[in-house]
């Protein structure tokens, strides 16, 4: 009898041991942890090599995913411009690339191409000027034949002055496919889910509209 009471309250104890470990796990996984991916899904909204513009201590930092073939991103070009230059020297902006168009990474190895040789932002200024010309209308039917991308593009490195047998060789080695993809990844890290997407310090601007962007930019600078 004795026996059998030992082991009883031995089940007992285990029984117990048992639940105790599995409600701590449980208690443990409920709290996120500090390194996981989804406690930190900012961590790559910057990197060293994104085409940036002001000063690297800058007290905010303005973080654009853009596609250059979307027309929204060409249409609030002109506001997230206004607004960093109203504080150029306070305000960083980086732009990351979010290619979801035809000819959105061709686009994107000419600005990159042309970041090679210290005109990046000329590159995105001229694409976005005439993404009429070049960019994707949706599948919508043209009266006209279908434009000669890789032509435009020789012509837009030509206008703002680039090395164009360097820039033709960096389409040909398809050289910056890496950096593309990286971006893509770290897009979907951050939720970017259309173009453009707008983190200021890391927060997300919730509407396209410049005066949401001016505001969240001067909040922080008053911090």
């Amino acid at each position: 009898m004795r026996k059998e009471i030992g082991l009883m309250g031995a089940i007992l104890v285990g029984i117990i041991a048992v639940a105790w470990i599995g409600s701590s796990y449980y208690r443990n996984d409920s709290k996120p942890a500090a390194n996981t991916a989804a406690s930190r899904p900012l961590a790559n909204l910057i990197r060293d090599d994104s085409l940036a513009m002001g000063p690297t201590d800058a007290a905010v930092t303005v973080v654009e995913f853009l596609d250059p073939e979307c027309e929204s991103c060409a249409a609030f070009a002109p506001a997230v411009k206004k607004v960093v230059d109203e504080n150029k020297d306070r305000v960083r902006l980086v732009v990351r690339y979010v290619p979801l168009h035809p000819n959105s990474a061709r686009a994107i190895t000419l600005i990159e191409a042309a970041a090679e040789q210290g005109k990046g932002w000329q590159a995105l200024d001229i694409l976005l000027a005439k993404q009429g010309e070049w960019g994707d209308r949706h599948g919508a039917p043209s009266a006209s034949a279908p434009p000669d991308v890789p032509k435009l593009f020789e012509s837009y490195a030509r206008a703002i002055g680039l090395d164009l047998e360097k820039y033709l060789a960096s389409v040909r080695e398809n050289r910056f496919v890496q950096k593309i993809e990286r971006d893509r990844r770290d897009a979907t890290e951050a939720g970017v889910r259309q173009t453009p997407t707008i983190f200021v310090n890391g927060k997300r601007l919730a509407k396209l509209n410049e005066n949401d962007l001016r505001s969240m930019v001067a909040a922080e600078l008053a911090k």
